[in-house]
């Protein structure tokens, strides 16, 4: 059982509801990656997380970050690796595999500006290097799937790799050269599972084919359903004078079955951040569907069954707990639950009844621009017992971890 009172001190600012440590006290700087993956290790006892070299700016190529591990039952860190595959939202996609001898993260090869995945053996140092960066590893650890990690700066900073602006590919059109690439880990091979134009010639009718044949289209983020058997992508398509439009695509992990999980209508309406229900055929986010704002709803991974959740609004980043009557998110600071004070929640919303529970208190705000801007990403560890979330303290980047088994 790890102790983690033995070596981190409790955050206590607020009085939260639940205990919660910074397991980053000393230099700072420091994320996890996102909300839809764990920075705890398979067996719990370790994280793997990203330290940025500055806070102050965006970075410029060939800068380098920091991976660093986190031993929690000794108390100790250390970096062990060091990347230029990097941006300030999430890192380098510093990620677990299915034990506690593979992290996964980004990096940049800056004799060519490719990106290229890295596997890392914690404990003995030993490498493995991947042709392709890597966004997402799959549930059972046998493959990665990315969208373009260069191509992501396109639609939004911080999500991809930075490298000069000429080495950055531009889609027009129906790009069939683009789309959701697959990475065998075993065998290192790489493939395009679909293309981007092959996905909208699928969806027929759902879009108009003759739209896309102008503007831009890109894949931006990608992420398995926890059985691996699916895959979601979100598309982002820039209007030749300006301006996006979005849709949520899925396809099963052959690439086959290709359907429309959120269309540009619904999208359209105010909405963001999507991730897959626990059982494996649904989606949640944040949805505007009735006009009354933003709110929780769920839907079928073809877009049927679209639904409002609950009452409460919606905000952040949401998670529904392996139980599937919780949800966990955090809040932007423009968002309606914030404090208004440059503090946000973390909201425990029991999904039966509406009943909500701010469990944390934190602060997120900093001094810099948007690109640089600190959101939570509450994320769980595999018991669904811990999460581990950002926050911004003594001027700097922060991990915490808060043990939230009460609430079950």
């Amino acid at each position: 059982m790890i102790n983690l009172d033995a070596h981190y001190p409790s955050y206590t600012q607020f009085n939260p509801e639940v205990p919660v440590w910074c397991v980053t006290p000393h230099e700072g700087r420091v994320i996890h990656r996102f909300f839809d993956t764990s920075p705890f290790s398979p067996s719990g006892r370790y994280m793997a997380l990203f330290r940025m070299p500055f806070e102050n700016r965006y970075p410029v190529p060939g800068e380098r970050g920091q991976i660093v591990w986190v031993d929690l039952q000794e108390g100790t860190e250390a970096v062990i690796a060091e990347t230029c595959g990097w941006e300030s939202q999430i890192g380098a996609n510093v990620q677990w595999g299915t034990s506690d001898t593979e992290i996964y993260y980004n990096d940049v090869d800056t004799t060519t500006w490719k990106p290229i995945g890295v596997r890392l053996n914690p404990f003995t140092g030993n490498k493995h290097i991947f042709e392709q960066g890597l966004f997402v590893i799959s549930p059972d650890g046998k493959s990665a799937a990315t969208t373009c990690p260069l191509r992501a700066r396109r639609t939004q900073d911080g999500y991809g790799v930075i490298v000069p602006d000429d080495c950055l590919p531009k889609n027009n059109g129906l790009p069939y050269d683009d789309g959701i690439y697959i990475t065998d880990i075993e065998s290192g091979q790489r493939k395009q599972l679909i293309s981007i134009g092959s996905m909208l010639e699928s969806l027929g009718s759902q879009v108009n084919l003759d739209t896309y044949r102008t503007g831009e289209s890109y894949g931006f983020q990608c992420r398995y359903n926890p059985q691996g058997t699916r895959l979601m992508m979100i598309l982002r398509w820039l209007k030749p004078g300006g301006g996006e439009i979005k849709q949520a695509i899925t396809v099963k992990s052959d690439g086959s079955d290709v359907r429309l999980a959120v269309s540009p209508e619904e999208y359209s309406k105010g909405g963001h951040h999507i991730n897959w229900h626990p059982d494996g055929e649904h989606l949640t986010m944040n949805l505007n569907i009735d006009g009354d704002g933003i709110r929780f709803v769920q839907f079928r991974y073809d877009g049927t069954g679209l639904h409002k959740l609950v009452d409460n609004p919606g905000s952040g980043h949401p998670t529904v707990h392996s139980n599937g009557t919780h949800l966990l998110t955090d809040a932007y600071l423009k968002d309606t639950p914030a404090y208004g004070d440059g503090t946000v929640p973390l909201r425990w919303v029991d999904l039966r009844n509406g009943h909500e529970t701010a469990i944390v208190r934190i602060h997120t705000q900093q001094a810099y621009d948007n690109t640089l801007r600190v959101d939570p990403h509450p994320a769980w560890d595999s018991g669904f017992k811990w999460i581990a979330f950002n926050g911004f303290a003594d001027g700097t980047r922060r991990v915490y971890v808060a043990d939230v088994s009460s609430l079950l």
